[in-house]
């Protein structure tokens, strides 16, 4: 069976993150991701994870605790738009899950706006061969206007730089979520 986004993103990211690496979660939510990057980068490499809601980041916090990685990992309450100020030196891997929490107020949502700034922070310090993996949930008024936007923009990302995959089920109901990839091309 063809692969639901979510599994595909494990499968893009699995390809290229190896221990020692510095990788972001820009949306940390309940912590799912975050713990899976900082099982990829080992207690050698680095995950950032940020999220706009204390109860995303305690969740991620305590996931994190309870498999016992949180030294590796840093877990701010911050936008994703801020990515800018926490990155130091070159990243490997950009996670985003767009859409709102799972199990919180569907009114909190990601952004066009925020979710492009974070993107374009995040290609200026991606690796050459690094990735950024998003996952679409759009569902959702605002999740179906950041999906149009999006899709707008990563399309007028210069081939040059980079390469943008898009998966989608075309005959599923419900709006099932979709994948972007971006890879930065080696030079």
């Amino acid at each position: 069976m063809i692969q639901n986004a979510l599994h595909q993103s494990k499968q893009y990211l699995k390809e290229i993150v190896r221990p020692g690496d510095r990788v972001i979660d820009a949306t940390a939510g309940n912590g799912h991701d975050t713990l899976f990057l900082a099982k990829l980068v080992g207690e050698t490499g680095q995950v950032l994870a940020f999220d706009i809601q204390e109860q995303a980041i305690a969740s991620t916090k305590k996931r994190l605790q309870e498999a016992d990685v949180s030294s590796w990992c840093q877990v701010t309450l911050d936008s994703h738009a801020n990515l800018e100020k926490y990155i130091e030196s070159p990243i490997r891997a950009v996670v985003f899950n767009l859409g709102y929490l799972p199990g919180a107020e569907h009114e909190v949502t990601t952004e066009s706006t925020s979710t492009w700034q974070a993107i374009e922070t995040a290609l200026k310090w991606l690796e050459p061969g690094g990735r950024i993996v998003i996952v679409i949930y759009h569902g959702h008024v605002s999740g179906k206007l950041e999906r149009q936007a999006l899709l707008k923009q990563v399309s007028t990302l210069p081939q040059e730089e980079v390469q943008v995959f898009h998966s989608t089920f075309l005959n599923q109901k419900n709006s099932p979520p979709e994948l972007l990839v971006i890879e930065k091309k080696s030079r």
